[in-house]
C-alpha cells in the first residue's frame, strides 16, 4: 500500500528549518478491549525506518481502552446538566457544552474540581482572560470529546475521556516497534501531546509538526502518522 495525505492534507511541512514528512495510515475501525499495540505493529511496522516517529491519535487509544461511552448508556447529573449550559461552545468541536461530557470530566475529576473551575472561570472572564476553566480543571478534561457528526461512525455518538496512562502506552508501543511514539490530541483548536515515549520529545517539536493536523478520522479512517525527517 502506498502511504499518501489525506485529502486537503500536504505531505510535509517545515519545522525549525528541517523538513519533515507525515504519513497516515489507515486501520481498520477500532473497538473497545483491542491492544493498541498490536494494532500499530501491524499497521505501522512495515513502512517504519530508523528515526522515525509514530504519532496515535489519543482518540483510538482512548477507545482501545473502553474510555469511550455512548450517549444514551451516559446519565448526566443535575450539575452536569446545569454546568453545561454556561460552557462556550465553538464550530471546532462540542468540549464540555453537553450535559454527557461535562458528567464525565466531573467524573474524571471530581465535582469539587470543576466548580472550582467553573468559579475562576467566571470571576477572570470580565477581564477578558479565558482557558482557566482547563487550567484549573486539568489537561484531562480538556481532552474529553463529544458526539460530533463528522466522526467515523458508531463513535459519532459516543462521549470520550482521554487514555489512561498515555506515556506507558506510548512506552510500550515504542519498545515494540523501536522508534519513538507520541499519542496525540490534534484538532482545529490545537495540538497537545498527552503522551510520549521519550522524554526528549519535545511538545513545541509535537505542535509544529503536527499544526495543520494530518490525520484523518472520519471517512479516511487514519489514527496513525508516520513522521519522518526527509
Amino acid at each position: 500500500m502506498e502511504l499518501k495525505p489525506n485529502p486537503g492534507k500536504r505531505v510535509t511541512i517545515e519545522v525549525d528549518g528541517e523538513v519533515w514528512a507525515r504519513y497516515p495510515i489507515k486501520t481498520h475501525v477500532i473497538k473497545p478491549g483491542e491492544d493498541i499495540v498490536e494494532v500499530a505493529q501491524k499497521y505501522a511496522s512495515p513502512y517504519l525506518r530508523k528515526g522515525d516517529y509514530l504519532f496515535i491519535s489519543e482518540k483510538v487509544v482512548a477507545i482501545a481502552q473502553g474510555r469511550a461511552y455512548p450517549i444514551d448508556k451516559i446519565k448526566p447529573s443535575l450539575w452536569a446538566k446545569l454546568l453545561s449550559k454556561f460552557v462556550r461552545r465553538t464550530p471546532h468541536g462540542i468540549g464540555l457544552g453537553s450535559p454527557w461530557t461535562m458528567e464525565l470530566a466531573i467524573r474524571e475529576v471530581g465535582l469539587f474540581r470543576i466548580l472550582l473551575a467553573a468559579f475562576v472561570s467566571a470571576l477572570t472572564k470580565p477581564f477578558g482572560i479565558r482557558g482557566l476553566f482547563y487550567r484549573v480543571a486539568g489537561k484531562n478534561v480538556a481532552a474529553i470529546d463529544g458526539p460530533t457528526p463528522y466522526t467515523l461512525p458508531p463513535y459519532n455518538r459516543y462521549a470520550k475521556l482521554p487514555p489512561k496512562d498515555p506515556d506507558r502506552v506510548a512506552k510500550s508501543i515504542a519498545e515494540r516497534l523501536g522508534v519513538k511514539v507520541v499519542i496525540v490530541d490534534a484538532n482545529d483548536l490545537g495540538v497537545e501531546a498527552l503522551g510520549v515515549s521519550h522524554e526528549d520529545i519535545s511538545s513545541n517539536f509535537v505542535k509544529k509538526v503536527f499544526r495543520d493536523n494530518p490525520l484523518g478520522q472520519a471517512s479516511q479512517q487514519t489514527p496513525l502518522c508516520i513522521v519522518r525527517r526527509v
